[in-house]
């Protein structure tokens, strides 16, 4: 069969549209338009209430429930002015000196008496008109003296001058007819008398003037004067002079009705709460609410649907920006292509599911439901079937939708508490399950996700204000069972994924390098020679895959099956062939070609038959490339020369049909497969011939063009012939000769 006859059966074995799609732009823009559509639509319940037609004053056909929570400015309004009313008035006690009006009185009583040239009657028509405005003329000189103060208010100023002048008190005239016959010794003992009395009333607050003259009496009465006439002029004045000294401070009161509306607490109906029932008349206050709210259609504001679209838009962005830099997609060669952009879009799918589904069993009372979430089976599935650092990417964009899908604060848009525990989640289960090679890895890593959560929780508690001991309990209670519940999920789910997007986990590949499996337990019973020569290229491929950064586990287990065609003709095969005779020898050189090269095809059908991932097939389909089966060409080139006639073949017609490796395990394991047969094939081999094959046999597939359809470098295939050399050593080192040493020659005495 020609090569191009092989390659062309190769291509059909997949329908052209299934290769096609996987690489088509067209699809990888329809999945970017998915993606764009899930962050949207998972934002969307959370930032966008639901809007509804109703028209103003007419019955509801429906409950109208509030999408989140929101604020009843009503209900808000009437209980800012019912904290406003039970506000107490506020007075303020003002420096007030009464005294200061007797001063005067007395003052004016002392100097005018001792004027002689002044008449009696003159006396007392100058007392009787000066006197009772001092009162009022020592109000307006205050007012006016704290004009401007800061401690004083113009209105507080003006209800003082207006309480203490309608407060004033008028002296009875037969006073003014007594002060004239008072002698100096008289004034100076009633005046200490007067301002002693009216300084004590005038150290208590004094709202009511009156309360306070109706204490005077009895102090004067108590006083040293001892006569009737100077006591009751002394009342007089004293009552005159007494005015009220604390006022209503209506600014201070409008501060205090201010400030008691600011800290009035908003009424909320709470998200699912009803706001117009069924059958209820949509008042204005209540249209208003929910205009207000942007629950009304033709009040809808599109400026968050274009915030959500560009916060989706981002998303998408991070996520094509680091698949593009890093070559997972796109390209000539792409490792990821559409099927693993679908799939990474079905795990973030699955993943917001149980994020959305969780908010169900949220609420008001109790928000710490959230922590709940088994956010991290996102993350695990990512890093398990794709890419670690795919995966601390995506852990980012679960981050920020997790502080807004479980945010329940109506002033916030994200609560980052959920944020803070998801980010700590999320990359404790990454780190942990990156290198799983069993299952039991996965409960590893959720019982990590556990206890690094539980932490995390009680950090983010501890920061706040301390919740009691039940909220406590519940939020690190929820935290733990999240991990174990993550866990649990990604144990479920990964068949799936394995089984419908044919991807080949590392947990998939310890399972199949297990010996019981049917087809490694058939190549082990029929060919075991082929099974060791499997095993021991194994060992071999792995070491050099790992110095290189490639696949080592793929590698091993794809040695374990890449002969495994060999099982349909076992004695064909030179390591099956102990104690009988070489079949070969006695067959056409081109026969014996063609079941040779069947092998590589005969395996890549069985492992179809047993469902084996596809990567396996292709390192059982490639490991010989188009290389060439010399031996026979050259014994079929020997023989046409011995019949004499001119050979119709050439050396193309002696080759492997491919393909060519496409992989760098696929290379390697090729390399391997060469190194393990030549080495065995050594009768006496040491060191040196073991490291010149080696060398032989890279160079010779290097020039043979074998390695042009993968990426490896000439340096890394350098470190792959010093590795195989070294683990080679190492596997046989007991047959191995070791060169003598040499020893110098004993000087001729």
């Amino acid at each position: 069969m020609s090569r191009n006859s092989e390659n062309s059966r190769n291509a059909a074995e997949q329908p052209s549209w299934v290769a096609s799609w996987k690489q088509s732009t067209g699809i990888r823009l329809a999945l970017c338009v998915l993606f764009v559509v899930l962050f949207y639509f998972n934002l969307s319940p959370h930032l966008v209430p639901q809007t509804y037609n109703i028209a103003l004053n007419e019955e509801s056909s429906r409950d109208i429930v509030a999408s989140k929570s929101v604020e009843d400015q009503i209900a808000t309004a009437k209980a800012q002015e019912q904290a406003a009313a039970s506000v107490e008035p506020i007075s303020s006690t003002l420096p007030l000196k009464p005294e200061s009006i007797l001063n005067r009185v007395f003052n004016r009583v002392e100097l005018l008496n001792q004027d002689e040239g002044v008449s009696t009657s003159d006396k007392i028509d100058i007392y009787r008109s000066e006197i009772p405005s001092y009162y009022e003329e020592y109000i307006d000189e205050f007012v006016r003296s704290n004009t401007g103060q800061p401690d004083l208010s113009d209105a507080l100023l003006e209800e003082t001058s207006r309480v203490a002048k309608s407060q004033s008190y008028a002296v009875p005239a037969e006073v003014f007819y007594k002060l004239p016959a008072l002698t100096t010794a008289q004034v100076a003992e009633m005046r200490q008398v007067a301002v002693n009395v009216v300084r004590k009333l005038s150290a208590e607050p004094i709202r009511e003037a009156e309360a306070a003259r109706a204490k005077v009496a009895e102090l004067v009465n108590a006083s040293s004067l001892t006569q009737r006439s100077t006591r009751e002029i002394v009342q007089e004045l004293a009552r005159m002079s007494l005015m009220p000294n604390k006022f209503l401070d209506s600014a201070a009161t409008e501060d205090a009705q201010r400030l008691a509306r600011e800290n009035t607490t908003p009424v909320i109906i709470k998200e699912g709460g009803v706001i117009v029932k069924k059958g209820e008349v949509v008042t204005q206050e209540k249209y208003d609410m929910l205009a207000g709210a942007g629950m009304l259609g033709g009040h809808r504001t599109y400026w968050t649907e274009l915030g959500m679209l560009l916060t989706s838009l981002l998303f998408l962005l991070v996520i094509m920006v680091y698949l593009y830099q890093t070559g997972r997609i796109g390209g000539v060669k792409p490792r990821y292509n559409n099927m693993h952009l679908f799939m990474l879009w079905l795990i973030l799918f699955l993943n917001f599911v149980l994020m959305q589904a969780t908010t169900l069993a949220q609420s008001n009372l109790m928000p710490y439901v959230g922590y709940l979430a088994p956010v991290a089976v996102g993350t695990m599935l990512i890093t398990l079937l794709l890419d670690k650092h795919l995966a601390i990417v995506c852990s980012f964009i679960f981050v920020i939708m997790g502080s807004i899908i479980f945010n329940h604060d109506v002033n916030l848009i994200f609560d980052f508490r959920y944020g803070f525990v998801i980010c700590v989640v999320s990359f404790s289960a990454i780190f942990t399950v990156h290198r799983a090679s069993q299952r039991s890895a996965i409960l590893k890593a959720g019982i990590m996700a556990s206890l690094f959560g539980t932490v995390t929780v009680l950090a983010v508690l501890l920061l706040g204000d301390l919740p009691d001991r039940t909220e406590m309990l519940y939020s690190l209670g929820f935290a733990f069972g999240s991990g174990l519940m993550t866990a649990v999920l990604v144990i479920g789910l990964m068949p799936f994924f394995e089984l419908s997007f044919g991807i080949l986990s590392a947990l998939k590949l310890v399972e199949l390098s297990s010996p019981n499996h049917p087809l490694l337990r058939k190549l082990l019973t029929e060919t075991p020679g082929t099974y060791h020569h499997s095993v021991m290229v194994g060992n071999l491929s792995e070491a050099a895959a790992e110095v290189i950064g490639a696949d080592g586990l793929l590698c091993r287990v794809g040695s374990f099956y890449h002969d495994i065609g060999k099982t349909k003709r076992p004695s064909y095969f030179i390591e099956n062939q102990s104690n009988m005779e070489n079949p070969h020898d006695s067959m056409d050189p081109k026969l014996s070609k063609s079941i040779i090269v069947a092998h590589a095809r005969d395996g890549v059908d069985m492992l179809k038959q047993h469902n084996i991932p596809k990567p396996l097939r292709d390192i059982a389909e490639q490991h010989h490339g188009t290389t060439s089966l010399k031996f026979f060409y050259i014994k079929a080139v020997k023989q046409a020369e011995a019949e004499g006639i001119e050979p119709e073949f050439t050396e193309e017609d002696f080759r492997y049909p491919g393909p060519k490796a496409q992989s760098k395990e696929a290379a390697i394991v090729g390399i391997a497969d060469c190194v393990e047969a030549a080495v065995r094939s050594l009768r006496n081999p040491t060191m040196e011939n073991v490291e010149s094959m080696i060398q032989k046999i890279i160079k010779s597939r290097l020039d043979d063009g074998q390695f042009n359809e993968c990426d490896l470098t000439l340096k890394e295939l350098d470190r792959i012939g010093q590795t195989l050399k070294e683990a080679v050593i190492g596997i046989f080192h007991s047959r191995i000769e070791y060169p003598e040493e040499v020893k110098p020659k004993e000087k001729l005495a």
